[in-house]
């Protein structure tokens, strides 16, 4: 049996309960889109003369042989691109999900300009026993509701607009909608990218039934990489990912994937552990009380990052590292 890229067990916040999840990362035939500046995911693909589809059903296998799915309420479907785009995912593999998790609450990931009505519908039909009343959840990657920073700063490919088009799509089809957002794309100041966070949370708020925050991580052999080993790329202080959770009108999630890393969102290392340890404790609890007392304690280098947020210049190298 084929393994898929990544699968992990683990719990998930949903309507005020913590459900046991598991995670699936599927091998494709890769991103159709495949020019974001910060992903490497993207090369994550079969090359050359493959069985597509065979490959697929086989990681699909691999999954229902070494995770127990009784055990799992939640299960949250990626792959290099798009769940829904047949030319990476063929139909028949979307089919054969449906069947192995009927009766699961589905998160599953795709581009805007996949997100056909008849499809989800389809899909839904498929999962739906009755246990929720929304089955599945369209998650995007609309990384900002900001044109020119999606656009120049990632290199997305479609607009706000284009994102609101496939929520109606989404939602005709009987499905919620869960949006994903980036914290500090290439060219942004620590300030400009805080303040794009809280307006597009904001501006989220009333869309999206579930919104996730990923800070930024520099991942190997991207666009990203080449400007961070360069020093004109610093990941967002981790002081900037509190304080935008906490300003959040509704309950955002976090992964701050490499906190306390030089890759990944970072203080100074001292205080890294524990303020990683909270925000992931707040993903469960949604206990803003207790982040609040996190960010309030401080530390040396809270100091530090309240004057690269009134130092730090548009169009200019980050002031630090």
């Amino acid at each position: 049996m084929e393994r898929p890229l990544a699968c992990w067990k683990g719990e998930d916040r949903y309507e005020e309960e913590v459900l046991p999840s598991l995670t699936i990362i599927l091998k494709t035939g890769g991103c159709r889109h495949n020019r974001c500046r910060m992903c490497s995911y993207r090369f994550e693909r079969y090359s050359g003369e493959v069985l597509l589809e065979s490959q697929l059903l086989s990681q699909l296998q691999w999954v229902v042989h070494h995770h127990p799915l009784a055990e799992v309420a939640i299960v949250k479907l990626y792959t290099s691109g798009s769940f829904f785009d047949p030319e990476e995912v063929p139909s028949r593999v979307v089919d054969m999900a449906a069947q192995i998790f009927k009766g699961k609450l589905v998160i599953a990931e795709t581009r805007p300009e996949f997100v056909d009505p008849e499809r989800i519908a389809a899909f839904v039909s498929a999962i739906d026993s009755g246990d929720y009343q929304t089955p599945l959840y369209v998650a995007i990657g609309l990384e900002t509701t900001n044109d020119t920073i999606r656009e120049r700063s990632i290199d997305k490919g479609f607009s706000f607009a284009d994102f609101k088009n496939a929520v109606t799509g989404a939602r005709a089809g009987g499905a919620g909608i869960k949006a994903y957002l980036l914290h500090k794309p290439l060219f942004l100041t620590e300030r400009e990218a805080l303040l794009d966070m809280e307006d597009s949370i904001r501006g989220l708020a009333g869309i999206a039934d579930m919104i996730s925050m990923n800070p930024c991580t520099v991942q190997k052999h991207t666009e990203l990489e080449y400007y961070w080993k360069r020093g004109g790329f610093r990941p967002p202080y981790l002081w900037s990912v509190v304080s935008v959770l906490l300003s959040a009108p509704v309950h955002v999630t976090c992964d701050p994937v490499g906190g306390g890393r030089a890759r990944g969102p970072h203080n100074c290392g001292t205080c890294d552990y524990d303020i990683v340890r909270a925000i992931r404790e707040f993903n469960l609890t949604a206990d803003r009380q207790m982040l609040t007392g996190i960010f309030d304690t401080g530390c040396e280098c809270k100091e530090e990052w309240e004057r690269v947020l009134s130092l730090e210049k548009p169009y200019c190298m980050p002031l630090t590292r």
